[in-house]
């Protein structure tokens, strides 16, 4: 059977929440550490995009919340995508080649998935699944929690992650807003089980390279050298940054184990992405860096001081 395509339904106007069911988190994974909360319904009902805080954590049209893994790294160790709610799946799709370009005439965007039945009317979705992994089949009943595969790179998608789709009697609800009343994300109860923190931007990963990495060797996980060498030309540090604002300070800092400064920058962000990697770093000097530990520090600021997210690394200098 076909799942439901991702890219053509609206949001619901008010629903009764009172008969919504109760979500567990989909992702088996320690949020804000090995997964992120980095995109949400889109709250806009025209061209623009709005997440459910009022803030750009959205495109135009998007339909569900996405849960990423850091980098690629991340998907190949295997997260496990879990049902939210008892239910019975009502549909899947599996072969999609992850990494692989979908056919939309398909409607493949939402990749490898599941959508499960609820009662009272509530669908559940579970898209961009990596092939080969669903572990259910078409009629199965499901408990909550129950693994149904894992975090995959299939269908329309830049990034490893879970795009999670709630619908009520087939119109899509935000389960941080599910009243869709434009409170901004304040005073309205969400449908998760657990309290769930909006982080308007983090600090996927960081480390340190010989030379200004490539994006590409960021995105697999492959950037960073736990050791360089007093032979090595340069000292490089680099941030990896998922919804950073035009405005944003990344703030980039190297010390010696004992507190030496080594090299520092603040780089200020022109524009708002939803991923991006900045670096900075120095030239080794005559003989190389001094063998020994080095530490980086990376901070990611807000409207000139609020720090919204940090992230320390090092590195060991060898002869």
């Amino acid at each position: 059977m076909r799942l439901l395509p991702v890219l053509f339904c609206i949001l619901a106007w008010p629903v009764a929440a009172q008969d919504a069911p109760r979500l567990l988190f989909p992702v088996d994974c320690r949020l804000g550490e090995t997964c992120f909360l980095q995109q949400f319904v889109d709250h806009d009902p025209g061209p623009g995009a709005r997440d459910f805080a009022c803030g750009p954590q959205s495109y135009d049209g998007h339909t569900g919340t996405d849960i990423r893994t850091i980098d690629m790294a991340g998907m190949a160790a295997g997260m496990v995508v879990v049902a939210a709610a008892d239910g019975v799946v009502r549909a899947l799709r599996d072969g999609v080649p992850d990494g692989g370009t979908p056919s939309m005439r398909d409607g493949q965007g939402c990749g490898n998935g599941v959508a499960l039945t609820h009662a009272d009317g509530w669908e559940t979705q579970y898209c961009h699944l990596m092939q080969g992994s669903i572990t259910v089949r078409e009629g199965q009943q499901v408990a909550a929690g129950a693994e149904l595969g894992l975090i995959g790179y299939s269908g329309r998608t830049e990034f490893p992650h879970l795009e999670f789709i709630l619908r009520h009697e087939g119109r899509v609800i935000d389960p941080f807003a599910p009243t869709a009343t434009g409170s901004c994300g304040s005073g309205e109860d969400t449908l998760w089980r657990d309290a769930l923190p909006h982080v308007a931007g983090e600090i996927l990963s960081a480390g340190f390279a010989p030379a200004v990495p490539e994006f590409d060797a960021i995105k697999t996980g492959a950037a960073d050298h736990g050791e360089l060498t007093t032979a090595d030309p340069a000292l490089v540090l680099w941030a990896y940054i998922h919804s950073a604002r035009s405005g944003d300070i990344v703030r980039l800092r190297i010390t010696t184990a004992t507190g030496d400064a080594v090299h520092a920058q603040d780089v200020t962000l022109e524009r708002t992405q939803a991923q991006l990697f900045r670096a900075t770093g120095r030239r080794s000097p005559a003989g190389g860096f001094p063998p020994g530990l080095y530490i980086g520090e990376v901070t990611l600021i807000r409207d000139g001081t609020a720090e919204i997210d940090s992230l320390t690394t090092r590195v060991v200098i060898t002869p």
